[in-house]
């Protein structure tokens, strides 16, 4: 609604609201019109075209002004009172409230009215002193148990290996975050029909968003499963006392070549890993930890081990060449075998530590007596060392059962629980 239709009884509280908002637009408009000014000059100094065309400012304003003190109060864990305008005067309304507990340990900001569709959302900002964590170079150099958790998200199955190492080389834990290929198919489905339908009329109407509740329904979704593997990464590093959160940094992905619905869906699967990792950086912050990203070139081709070129083949396929998006791997130099997403984890989080110092190799295992022995803390079989100096034997190997040592198990490395079972990112305890 203008502000013009009911100028006489404006609040003195909310006009300085809208007063404060409009200037932070101006700001806004004149900051980047600064920035776009100074890359110009910047591009004619070096005698370079320059074809951007500058900032302008907004043709249309709508915001959402804040409620400040004496425009609310009575706020409760379900309800809360604001001044609002009816229709015809300013009247003070009760309200009843959805959403999580504001923290008891915080600086609660005032709040501001926002119209989302035919729903009143209420946005609190919330304001909490901590410790910041240390830096990270200084944390790699300093001490040798700094503890990490690298972290390989994927389309496939796992949407995301995370690993825990320190920085001498130690592997202590690893775990598996599954579920891709059933919200893959959720996705898949929407898609197709979203492109039946289209088919169906030929026409798309300018101006208005088509199939509006398949859209909906697609965004909500991936919304939800990026908070829910955001928040199992970020628990999976605080249950192990990591102090570093390590991601490749994928800017430049390409979706498949093929139908719309295959396009979409590889396209909207890039747009999830972004959000799982910009959702994982705050909840990492907020407990105190640090996240960083790496260069994430043939972190899926190199051992952990040697930093060769490793062999990538699936479960009971000859191990031999490199088949992107398989399940195993094997390194014909220092003979590791395992999980491939496990091996690409651990590189991400070797190369941090290259980044700030000599990188440390993962410590030897202890001689295993017995074949069957696995290795405890990862949760996936390792390959033997061979104790003469001949070739050992891998004309058998080559060949992977569903239960031979290198194979990766769907009943333990999977996420067992239903996503509807995962508790809601809204409910941790630490944000």
């Amino acid at each position: 609604m203008p502000l013009e239709e009911i100028l006489e009884d404006i609040p003195a509280l909310f006009r300085r609201a809208a007063i404060n908002a409009a200037l932070g637009s101006a700001r806004s408009f004149s900051s980047h019109l600064q920035k776009w000014r100074k890359r110009k000059e910047k591009a004619e100094a070096k005698g370079k075209g320059f074809h951007e065309r500058p900032p302008v400012p907004p043709r249309a304003w709508n915001k959402s002004a804040t409620l400040y003190a004496g425009m609310w109060k009575e706020r409760a864990g379900s309800s809360m009172v604001m001044k609002v305008w009816t229709g015809t005067c300013w009247s003070w309304v009760k309200v009843r409230l959805i959403g999580r507990d504001l923290p008891t340990d915080a600086d609660i900001g005032s709040p501001q009215l926002i119209r989302r569709g035919n729903q009143w959302w209420v946005h609190t900002p919330v304001e909490k002193q901590f410790k910041s964590p240390g830096k990270i170079e200084k944390q790699v150099t300093t001490n040798a148990q700094t503890r990490m958790c690298a972290v390989d998200l994927n389309l496939n199955e796992h949407l995301a290996v995370c690993t825990i190492q320190t920085v001498e080389g130690t592997i202590l834990a690893t775990t598996f975050i599954g579920g891709g290929r059933r919200i893959s198919g959720f996705r898949k489905k929407q898609l197709g029909r979203i492109a039946r339908n289209r088919s169906k009329t030929g026409i798309i109407a300018e101006g208005e968003q088509d199939n509006a509740d398949l859209w909906h329904k697609i965004r909500q979704v991936d919304e939800q499963v990026a908070h829910l593997v955001s928040a199992r990464i970020v628990q999976f590093a605080q249950a192990h006392q990591a102090s570093i959160l390590v991601f490749e940094h994928l800017g430049n992905l390409k979706p498949e070549k093929g139908k719309y619905s295959r396009r979409g869906n590889s396209k909207r699967a890039y747009w999830m890993k972004g959000r799982i990792f910009k959702y994982a950086k705050y909840k990492a912050w907020h407990i105190g930890v640090i996240t960083s990203r790496v260069n994430p070139a043939n972190t899926s081709r190199e051992c952990h081990r040697c930093h060769r070129l490793v062999i990538r083949y699936d479960a009971g396929e000859r191990a031999e060449g490199y088949t992107p998006g398989t399940s195993l791997v094997r390194c014909p130099h220092c003979w590791m075998q395992g999980h491939a997403d496990r091996n690409a984890s651990l590189v991400i989080g070797q190369r941090l530590i290259a980044r700030y110092q000599t990188p440390l190799k993962e410590k030897p295992h202890a001689p295993v007596r017995h074949a069957g022995r696995e290795e405890k803390s990862s949760g996936v079989a390792l390959s033997q060392e061979a104790k003469s100096k001949s070739r050992p034997s891998t004309d058998l190997a080559g060949y992977g059962e569903s239960n031979e040592h290198g194979t990766a198990q769907d009943g333990l490395l999977r996420m067992d629980e239903r996503l509807s079972d995962i508790p809601c990112q809204l409910r941790l305890p630490f944000e």
